[in-house]
């Protein structure tokens, strides 16, 4: 395994953990078995990273490897033993749900950029990476995706990804790209929260709206 493979591996199974925790967390909150809520963490964690390998056209990154399943097992031994501290408060979700945003938002970058594929593109594959999970935990909870929503969540994805590039051009050490990617990602999230940023909301009036449609619009 070369250096950037471990590297790769070592970012992947950090926000697995991450992300799994956020949605074994999310579960616990839904009242979800165990088993309920270890399926709840793994697609979180395993989610985007499944649409972006189908996307490319390379093997699924789950697949090659049983780590992945088995840290989701460990992530969800960890909430059970220390689900007081784990599962009350929605900053304990903030926080695992930023970092492994983040570090999967550097993966599919990085993941999409050794296949061979141009930089806007991985733009793209990192916010896949990083936001697919948790759109198809939220479904499985039935909650409204947050990717959807107002919040700062994709546009961080973006910013993060635009900093990767921005900083890849001046032919710094690779880990300073991803680093610099990572923690605007991070950065971002936590400014949004703090000071309440938001993206506007898309808003139709009910008057120009067919007959048919104004009942769709509450």
């Amino acid at each position: 395994m070369t250096s950037d493979t471990l590297f790769i591996t070592t970012i992947e199974v950090l926000g697995t953990i991450a992300f799994a925790i956020s949605g074994i967390r999310l579960a616990a909150a839904k009242r979800f078995d165990w088993f309920g809520a270890y399926v709840v963490g793994l697609v979180t964690a395993i989610g985007g990273g499944t649409v972006r390998d189908v996307l490319l056209d390379i093997p699924v990154f789950w697949m090659l490897s049983f780590r992945y399943l088995a840290v989701t097992g460990l992530s969800l031994a960890a909430v059970i033993i220390f689900r007081q501290a784990l599962v009350r408060g929605m900053r304990t979700l903030f926080i695992f749900d930023a970092i492994g945003l983040a570090l999967f938002v550097v993966v599919g970058i990085q993941k999409t950029l050794a296949a061979g594929y141009p930089m806007w593109v991985a733009i793209v594959m990192g916010i896949i990476t990083g936001s697919f999970g948790g759109i198809i935990r939220d479904i499985l909870i039935n909650d409204e995706p947050l990717f959807f929503r107002k919040d700062i969540y994709a546009t961080a994805c973006l910013a993060g990804g635009v900093a990767y590039y921005l900083v890849s051009l001046t032919n710094a050490p690779l880990w300073v790209p991803q680093g610099i990617c990572a923690a605007t990602i991070v950065g971002l999230r936590v400014l949004a929260v703090r000071y309440n940023w938001s993206l506007p909301i898309l808003k139709v009036d009910r008057e120009s709206l067919p007959d048919d449609r104004q009942s769709d619009i509450k």
